[in-house]
């Protein structure tokens, strides 16, 4: 009598199976949808044009005509830079989160960008910066000493939570650097014209700075994608991270240090924009969970489609002229802060 062997079973999913599957579908997914968001902010404006038309002339960048001087001036450089900005805060704010272990951590929130800010401000009034180049210097040394100070005043809050502590000091350190912010720029004619766009961050005027800022902000973002296995330790406390080998001090300053160079590109681009890398964080990771090896890379796509699908929507909702990106940013920013904010609870990181 012939023996049948008993069916093989597949072995059950691990949850690193299932985590990397989900984690590379959202990815797959999201590459469509960021390119749809692309297109759309190099075709639609003052001047509608149709995808078709982009292709062509896209694929033809030694043309002429009013359509393609259009887009290869002023349509695509602006767009490039949203997406280069995006990505950085997107990075930066998740980044800032996993180090701090607080899920309302954001560089506009917690002051990093108004002191990037004021640093480039100070530098313009007695330094007599000029170029985009030496704005990301001044940038993210104004981040740097924010980010430090915010954190010593933070931790050392009597609110009762370090999570709330951290949040106060940004804010409260945030609105007094946006004040001096105002106060210098009003005082100079000169510099109030040139940078009172600037200063509430848009995307505006702002093509030119594209080639110096895009190596900063790819350097700063090719080094946080190797982070996501150092922030997947860290989040396990620091007793356990020190137990598998990481130096925890060292790890916490490596990648608050990119975040912060993350910030300054960004920041030097096109001046302090809130909220982006709160909501691309907390996307990211609704989207594939708390394993930070994916979130990281997502958080990125998410934070360039936010901008750039916010300054397309800028340019669109009034009949003549447009709103700044930062304002628009705000208006979704706003409202998902003070839900994240009432639910802290609920917020895996």
């Amino acid at each position: 009598m012939k023996s049948t062997a008993p069916p093989t079973v597949p072995p059950p999913k691990t949850p690193a199976h299932t985590r990397a599957a989900r984690g590379s579908t959202a990815l797959v997914l999201a590459g469509p949808l960021l390119v749809a968001i692309l297109v759309a902010s190099v075709g639609l404006g003052a001047r509608d044009i149709s995808p078709l038309e982009i292709v062509h002339i896209v694929l033809d960048p030694w043309g002429s005509g009013y359509d393609h001087d259009v887009l290869w001036t002023e349509r695509i450089p602006r767009t490039l830079l949203g997406l280069a900005v995006g990505a950085s805060l997107g990075a930066s704010g998740l980044i800032m989160q996993a180090v701090t272990l607080n899920p309302l951590a954001d560089p506009g929130i917690l002051g990093v960008e108004q002191g990037a800010a004021m640093s480039v401000v100070l530098g313009i009034l007695y330094l007599d910066a000029q170029d985009a180049g030496t704005y990301f210097w001044l940038a993210l040394a104004g981040a740097a000493v924010t980010a430090a100070v915010v954190h010593a005043i933070g931790t050392r809050t009597n609110s009762g939570s370090s999570t709330v502590g951290l949040v106060l000091a940004g804010v409260a350190v945030a609105a007094v650097l946006a004040s001096v912010v105002t106060l210098l720029v009003v005082r100079d004619e000169a510099v109030y014209a040139s940078l009172r766009f600037w200063s509430m961050g848009q995307l505006s005027g702002r093509s030119q700075v594209l080639d110096e800022i895009a190596p900063f902000a790819a350097v700063g973002l090719l080094l946080a994608l190797p982070l996501g296995r150092t922030l997947n330790i860290l989040a396990l406390g620091d007793d356990t991270a020190r137990g598998l080998g990481v130096r925890v001090e060292r790890a916490r300053l490596v990648s608050a240090a990119v975040a912060v160079l993350l910030c300054a590109a960004a920041t030097a681009a096109v001046g302090p924009v809130v909220f982006v890398g709160l909501v691309a964080a907390h996307g990211a990771r609704l989207l594939v969970g708390a394993d930070h090896r994916w979130a990281l890379p997502l958080s990125m796509a998410v934070g360039a489609g936010l901008l750039v699908g916010a300054d397309t929507v800028g340019r669109l909702v009034l009949d003549h002229g447009e709103i700044q990106v930062a304002v628009m940013t705000a208006v979704v920013g706003v409202p998902f802060f003070v839900w994240l904010a009432r639910r802290r609870d609920l917020v895996r990181m």
